[in-house]
């Protein structure tokens, strides 16, 4: 029982991060609800079903759990993010060992989501 609520806390609040992250330009969505999904998976059959059927970001969710796919337009915005970030940082003046540290975790993000499957053409 108190598994169950935490991961229903858990959900919630990715779903919450998720809507902030459609809003707020730095902050991503998809992942956060993946985490919903996978937390709404062990909590609330019916919170993960609304997930899954929901127009927008049911077919996401159900690329990375069928195939490990990202859309192509979903690696191409990922990575203007995190170019744009990078600059927006060294425009600012952050320290060069923050933006050589954020170049780092980016190209290792970017890494990872470039090899990874894209989904099947609709």
């Amino acid at each position: 029982m108190i598994r169950r609520g935490l991961y229903a806390g858990i959900g919630v609040g990715s779903v919450g991060l998720a809507i902030a992250g459609a809003v707020l330009p730095l902050l991503p969505t998809t992942p956060f609800l993946l985490l919903a999904a996978w937390a709404f998976a062990r909590s609330s059959p019916r919170a993960e079903a609304w997930l899954l059927a929901h127009g927008r970001f049911g077919p996401t969710i159900h690329n990375w759990r069928e195939r490990g796919a990202v859309a192509r337009s979903a690696k191409r915005a990922a990575a203007l993010v995190m170019v744009a970030t990078l600059a927006v940082g060294a425009v600012a003046g952050l320290p060069a060992w923050l933006l050589g540290l954020q170049a780092a975790i980016f190209a290792a993000v970017s890494v990872f989501l470039w090899t990874r499957p894209e989904p099947p053409a609709a």
